[in-house]
């Protein structure tokens, strides 16, 4: 192999591994995120239902 080959083949995989490298840092960076907003959300509290146990319907 002459040597314009070997190194376009070595740029080639440098490239891809710098791009893998670079999605998964956003990847990390996303979960993170989306980690810390699950996280900061207020509790929610539980809707008192607006008539369950209030009334008895014994009609057949």
């Amino acid at each position: 192999m002459e040597i314009n080959s070997l190194m376009s083949a070595q740029l080639l995989e440098l490239q891809q591994t710098v791009q893998m490298s670079v999605m998964q840092n956003a990847m990390n960076m996303n979960t993170a995120a989306a980690v810390q907003l699950l996280e900061d959300m207020p509790e929610q509290t539980v809707a008192a239902h607006p008539y369950k146990g209030g009334t008895i319907d014994i009609s057949v």
